[in-house]
């Protein structure tokens, strides 16, 4: 059985950060927006944090790490946890990283789809990518009934 409380799911780019949020029973994962990363990662987040506590009090906040196919930490896997750890002390939820692999890749398929090019959505695609993590995060807690992802710290003993 999942906990309640709303969740939300933050896809890390280099330009821009998709942001998707659940329901507070976690059933339904919803695309709350795209916010574009000023020269502050702090002002970024505190943006992010007002968009997302206008929806209610945050349960948990998941932040997709792209690991590569070998199980590699990238360049933008360092972001991510960047990004994590400055949100643990922003703040009151408890924020995990979730390795995100493939969910640019299924949200490209999900464009395709409908018809669109990845051109044409950008700002679509890292809501989409966010929804992905989201709902990737809610089977695994509805289906193991722990707590998906890893705090900063126990990611970067395992990762780094």
């Amino acid at each position: 059985m999942l906990r309640t409380g709303r969740r939300l799911a933050i896809d890390v780019g280099k330009a821009r950060i998709g942001l998707a949020i659940s329901d507070f029973h976690g059933i339904l994962a919803s695309p709350l927006g795209t916010v574009q990363r000023s020269e502050s990662l702090t002002e970024t987040l505190e943006q992010i944090i007002r968009l997302a506590t206008e929806q209610g009090e945050l349960l948990e906040i998941y932040v997709g790490a792209p690991i590569n196919l070998q199980g590699d930490v990238t360049l933008s896997t360092q972001d991510s946890i960047e990004v994590a750890a400055e949100l643990e002390k922003l703040s009151d939820a408890d924020v995990l990283l979730i390795d995100e692999r493939l969910t640019t890749a299924v949200a490209n398929t999900q464009l395709k789809q409908i018809g669109k090019s990845q051109k044409e959505a950008r700002a679509t695609i890292d809501q989409m990518a966010a929804v992905a993590i989201l709902e990737f995060a809610l089977i695994v807690e509805s289906k193991t009934g722990s707590t998906p992802g890893l705090p900063v710290d126990q990611w970067r003993a395992k990762y780094e």
